[in-house]
């Protein structure tokens, strides 16, 4: 058996990572799409170095699209296998999915527009909404916690990651020559408290552990401090400046925990009386999908429920779909809150809100999580920014620019290591390092030395390793 790590090595996008059984059945652990790197991210997303019809199943670890989010390509390009996953990604992806497909179609005729005028010939987008939505046929949902067996010699298992709903680690038991491999690839690791979505949890002995270094060379600040933070600068941006508080949020995962937290201020009477929007038609509809899995949640949200029926909504809470809905915002001088996709600030409506907040010293544009390289969001944190292009129009950067990372749903190095800790070190053959960069890589790597964890490697793009 070989494992090759196409994507997400050495780097935090498009995660896929290619087991060829010796008999030669192929299983893809994720099917991520690149991000964050303009039209270059085409390139790569199409030149897999494979055929995506040779793939027998790819096992989805969640539903973020960078791990997900190449699915309807595979599908255009006669991929007909199964794709197993629990059943909250499954319901997450049938949303994800072709919103993906829509940008897609958006971000080509922009890119079009460029060529035209360079004399060349257009291109077509990798995937449209529609092609997401016949792929989504491919899917088959499992209960976590459940074995589910995918033939004679493969079974898998999920176990809960803490990372978003319905986030699991990939347990694979293989049977070939005689002998079981056991393959634990975690996706992305959460952190011990999520303010939604149970946590972490031990997962069974693997043989050999992919697992995910993104912040391997960062600590976070103290979950309970961030929320206070959280709610001062809505008070300073809101109340006392009477401004905007822009929040460029993931539509999985980090607007319902932020909603959450407010609803919950709101409950004790602590919130101003602002107008709060989630602008986002993907959240609205991922929010529904998050009341549709109660099983996902955690005890203290459970409890919640048993006075609180919805704890998604309270007064001064508004969900925006129509565009006409979201494009008045701009023009509101009324101080409030706008928690929009994307959560890198790299596409979506929240780029718009920027654009048009950015030059005002009333207003706040809060990122709340990891920001891939060259990314808007990346870019707004430079050292004494004062002007910033979105959109090709050149923007002073009067507005304040703050981040809270601890509501990243990636865990630290130290909560990384304490997740895998659950393995017996010594029955370990080998640890891979994936979705990080090379620098967090590193330090992480160090790190589980120092704890003992042994055979540790940070594989390249392309690098193809026979497990043994």
């Amino acid at each position: 058996m070989k494992i090759k790590f196409i994507g997400a090595a050495q780097e935090v996008t498009g995660s896929k990572h290619l087991l060829t059984l010796d008999n030669g059945k192929k299983i893809l652990l994720d099917c991520g799409m690149f991000q964050g790197k303009g039209m270059e991210t085409d390139r790569m997303n199409r030149n897999l170095g494979f055929e995506p019809k040779e793939i027998d199943h790819i096992i989805l670890s969640h539903a973020h699209i960078d791990h997900s989010g190449l699915i309807p390509y595979f599908y255009t390009q006669g991929f007909e296998g199964s794709v197993i996953c629990t059943d909250a990604t499954r319901n997450l992806c049938s949303y994800m999915l072709p919103d993906s497909g829509y940008i897609q179609e958006q971000d080509i005729k922009w890119y079009n527009k460029k060529l035209l005028k360079q004399g060349l010939l257009p291109i077509e987008p990798i995937y449209r909404h529609s092609d997401a939505v016949k792929s989504m046929k491919l899917f088959i949902g499992v209960a976590m916690d459940r074995k589910f067996r995918i033939d004679e010699n493969i079974t898998v298992k999920f176990t809960d990651t803490g990372h978003i709903l319905g986030g699991a680690v990939v347990n694979l038991e293989i049977k070939e020559n005689g002998k079981t491999t056991k393959i634990a690839y975690t996706g992305d690791i959460g952190r011990p408290y999520n303010k939604i979505i149970k946590p972490p949890a031990a997962f069974p002995q693997a043989d050999y552990l992919i697992t995910e270094s993104t912040y391997g060379n960062r600590l976070h600040e103290d979950k309970a401090d961030a929320e206070e933070k959280l709610f001062n600068v809505i008070v300073d941006t809101c109340v006392r400046k009477g401004g905007k508080l822009i929040i460029p949020s993931f539509s999985v995962g980090r607007t319902q925990e932020i909603v959450l937290l407010m609803n919950n201020w709101y409950n004790e009477g602590r919130l101003p009386n602002i107008d709060v929007y989630v602008d986002s038609p993907l959240s609205v509809n991922i929010t529904e999908v998050f009341k549709m899995h109660s099983e996902c949640y955690n005890d203290e949200v459970l409890e919640v429920l048993t006075y609180d029926p919805d704890p998604f909504g309270f007064e001064g809470l508004h969900y925006i779909k129509n565009v006409n809905a979201s494009k008045k915002l701009n023009d509101t001088t009324e101080p409030c809150v706008i928690i929009s996709a994307s959560g890198m600030a790299e596409a979506g409506r929240v780029k718009h809100h920027i654009a048009n907040s950015i030059s005002n010293p009333k207003n706040t544009i809060l990122l709340v999580g990891y920001c891939a390289p060259t990314t808007l969001g990346a870019r707004l944190q430079e050292p004494g920014l004062k002007k910033i292009s979105i959109f090709g129009t050149e923007h002073e950067v009067r507005a304040s620019v703050k981040l809270l990372e601890a509501f990243s749903g990636h865990g630290d190095y130290v909560e990384m290591a304490e997740f895998i800790s659950c393995q017996d070190k010594d029955l370990l053959k080998k640890i891979f390092l994936v979705h990080g960069d090379l620098e967090s890589g590193e330090h992480y790597r160090k790190y589980l030395l120092k704890m003992g964890f042994k055979n540790i490697e940070i594989p390249k793009p392309f690098d193809e390793v026979e497990l043994v």
